[in-house]
């Protein structure tokens, strides 16, 4: 009976591809992470909302170390994040992101923005970057645009050539920084749509965002956070039903007005 127990514990950490410990970061004066823990696994889709201010962001552009931390620990399947150089850059094409602008290249067209990582970084032959690629495109619904370049799509087709480009990497998890924020209301849902969709083909993703909605449907585990710490995490249904801190609740009063 004791092998059995062991090997249902030994599952978890096995399965444990994104895991942040005591992780403090400052800038300046201000201290905006706090002793962050948290474990993300493979497959797991979690949600990290909460007011302006209180680290989301932060916290996701540490997982691939566009911002240092001060202290604690990060690892992505195993290994500690990588301080520079090639080894960065693979990390890199492991954890895809996508941020609030859509940082495209405005000079290259759709098709040479999604082959570009591919080409340069996993040294993939032209003629299968760009196979992949089209079908990427086809994917999140922006097949037709490929030959046209960013500044004629609109901003939600453009946040969806973002989510090709860093899907083109292959990556282990994806990172989405605030993806609709910067779309006009009837952009966002053909964005959400497609990490809906993402969610479903059972991609691994860490979404900061304000959009509820989404929380509520992709989430396996919504992540709540306040003044650089995380208040609370839970499934969506017992966190938007029952949250149990004060933090939590003073929050979604405000934007749940319903």
């Amino acid at each position: 009976m004791t092998e059995v127990s062991v090997t249902k514990d030994a599952k978890p950490a096995a399965d444990d591809l994104v895991v942040l410990k005591g992780v403090n970061k400052h800038f300046g004066a201000l201290h905006v992470l706090q002793d962050i823990d948290l474990t993300i696994a493979r497959g797991e889709v979690v949600v990290v909302i909460g007011p302006s201010g209180s680290g989301k962001s932060t916290l996701c552009r540490t997982i691939n170390r566009l911002e240092t931390i001060d202290s604690g620990a990060i690892s992505i399947d195993g290994k500690p994040l990588p301080q520079e150089g090639k080894e960065l850059a693979r990390l890199r094409a492991d954890v895809g992101m996508v941020f609030q602008s859509f940082n495209l290249f405005a000079h290259k067209t759709v098709l040479e923005n999604v082959m570009l990582g591919q080409v340069k970084v996993r040294k993939t032959a032209k003629a299968e970057a760009e196979q992949k690629a089209r079908e990427l495109l086809d994917r999140v619904g922006v097949g037709s645009q490929a030959d046209k370049y960013p500044a004629q799509l609109s901003g939600g087709q453009q946040q969806r050539v973002a989510i090709a480009r860093a899907l083109a990497m292959g990556p282990k998890v994806m990172l989405f920084d605030e993806p609709t924020s910067a779309l006009d209301p009837e952009m966002i849902n053909e964005v959400l749509e497609v990490m809906q969709q993402l969610a479903r083909d059972g991609m691994t993703m860490v979404v900061v965002t304000h959009e509820m909605g989404f929380a509520r449907s992709a989430a396996n585990r919504v992540v709540f956070m306040a003044d650089g710490r995380i208040v609370e995490e839970a499934v969506p249904d017992q966190f938007f039903s029952n949250p149990r801190s004060d933090r939590a609740k003073d929050f979604l009063s405000k934007i749940l007005k319903h």
